[in-house]
């Protein structure tokens, strides 16, 4: 295991110089998307699948989505760690293997219709996108939410809308969804997106102040179901949710 895990470090950090120095270096016919792929498949075996997450279709979407794009430049070298990173204003993409659990417990199929509350660097709408039929995502932050639409446009992800704004209250002019993925903890669960929920849709989200509670909440017809998945840290959700 830990020989495995230091050839997966070691594989990111070759790929982060290959991408960053100042002139391209070839190793016969491998390169960095070579390393990166490398690196991702490692992340997925060691970081994903080893601690559970066995959906094939998260474990695909994982494995395809560059998320050394979607990292600064800086922490290029650590963008397949097993830890969260920041990405500017006081914000971060979180842990690989958070992103796939929340991706897991949504229960996503192709002919979904997802919301996604706190854009970050668009990566967890990225991986998202690679299962879902559409995707919305609103970001409070503008700067961040002006920088995942350009780069999530330029790498080609069509089924993704991006939006700034507060995220407390959902999109109601695209609802109702079959999943709603939060990525910021609010110190209580927001009722618009329940009500935005399709039947049998399911709310993933943080929900506490500090340390939080990771909350998978399943819409029926008789009202909601809640299941406490694991203890999380998030960045706390900004806005309406904490002047409430």
């Amino acid at each position: 295991m830990v020989r495995r895990l230091l050839r997966c470090a070691a594989l990111v950090a070759a790929a982060a110089l290959l991408h960053c120095g100042p002139a391209p270096v070839h190793h016969g016919p491998r390169g960095p998307a070579d390393d990166y792929a490398k690196a991702r498949a490692c992340m997925v075996e060691e970081q994903i699948l080893a601690r559970g997450v066995t959906d094939s279709l998260v474990l695909a979407a994982m494995a395809a989505v560059p998320r050394h794009l979607f990292v600064p430049t800086g922490v290029v070298a650590y963008a397949y760690a097993d830890q969260p990173l920041p990405i500017g204003h006081d914000q971060t993409i979180s842990q690989p293997y958070i992103v796939a659990l929340m991706t897991e417990l949504a229960g996503l199929a192709a002919t979904d219709r997802v919301l996604e509350i706190g854009t970050g660097s668009g990566y967890q709408a990225a991986v998202l996108a690679g299962i879902a039929d559409s995707v919305y995502t609103i970001e409070i932050v503008e700067p961040l939410a002006t920088e995942a639409a350009e780069r999530l446009e330029r790498l080609g992800y069509a089924n993704v809308r991006v939006r700034c704004g507060d995220g407390y209250r959902g999109w109601p002019g695209r609802a109702p969804f079959d999943a709603i993925i939060v990525t910021a903890a609010p110190d209580h669960v927001p009722q618009p997106l329940i009500d935005q929920l399709a039947p049998g849709g399911k709310l993933v989200i943080p929900v506490g102040t500090g340390l939080q509670e990771l909350l998978e909440i399943t819409r029926t017809a008789d009202g909601v179901v809640e299941r406490r998945v694991l203890p999380v840290r998030f960045v706390p959700m900004t806005g309406e949710a904490q002047k409430r």
